[in-house]
């Protein structure tokens, strides 16, 4: 037995090449009862295009149902970001860091240490939740969402091309200013108008008025005449009796 062994471990190149004679003759024989390579035959060969087939019509059912599925509501998504990012910002404040940082306290009564972290992480959670109801509330965003929701189902309805830059920022600058400057200018002329004809028919009062205080004072002047005359008629009147 060991010098058998000892033979086989002593010419492994003459292993090698009976097992690559064997390989040989059992391609051979494939070769010459069907003309083709060992395993592989025309059924099997059908087999990936039918699976090719199967991923196409399953890529057409999910972007069926990606154009009939709603999509979700934008606050929704909102809310679900902002718990995300909360989430993560507790699993940030760990334990183990809470601890580091207050090391001393941790090290004099771990019990205490963690009622504190536990506490904190609460309250830190209830007072963010509540900042971003508040700015949910002030800022009403449920309705600015609805909002976009509109606008955007009306940009897909519509056939006009969005605008994009042009690559020259002065034409882009005077492209976005100038249509917001002429609707200015549109604007001031129509109030110097308007003032205009204000101060037309202020104009209109003023001299109205001036003609009427003309004609007060004429009127006075003739009724001062008037007494004068009246009085020296009745002094005349007086001395003759």
């Amino acid at each position: 037995m060991e010098e058998t062994a000892q033979h086989l471990s002593s010419d492994p190149e003459q292993m090698d090449c009976e097992t690559q004679a064997r390989a040989e003759d059992g391609v051979g024989t494939g070769d010459s009862s069907s003309g083709e390579a060992p395993g592989s035959s025309r059924p099997a060969a059908a087999g990936p295009q039918a699976g090719q087939g199967g991923d196409v019509s399953t890529q057409m059912t999910d972007l069926s149902k990606d154009r009939t599925e709603p999509k979700p509501a934008r606050l929704k998504t909102f809310n679900r970001v902002m718990e995300r990012s909360l989430q993560k910002l507790i699993n940030d404040i760990s334990f183990q860091r809470f601890a580091q940082t207050f090391h001393p306290l941790y090290k004099e009564s771990p019990q205490v240490t963690e009622s504190i972290h536990r506490q904190f992480v609460s309250q830190l959670q209830d007072s963010i939740r509540e900042d971003i109801a508040q700015i949910v509330e002030e800022g009403d965003l449920e309705v600015k969402f609805e909002e976009l929701d509109r606008l955007e189902k009306a940009a897909e309805d519509s056939m006009e091309l969005a605008w994009r830059p042009s690559g020259v920022p002065e034409e882009d600058l005077c492209g976005f200013v100038m249509p917001y400057y002429l609707q200015q200018q549109e604007y001031l002329r129509r109030e110097l108008r308007k003032l205009q004809k204000e101060n037309a028919s202020l104009a209109q009062k003023v001299l109205a008025g001036r003609e009427a205080i003309a004609r007060a004072e004429q009127q006075l002047s003739q009724s001062v005449e008037e007494l004068q005359v009246s009085e020296s008629a009745v002094q005349e009147f007086v001395s003759s009796l």
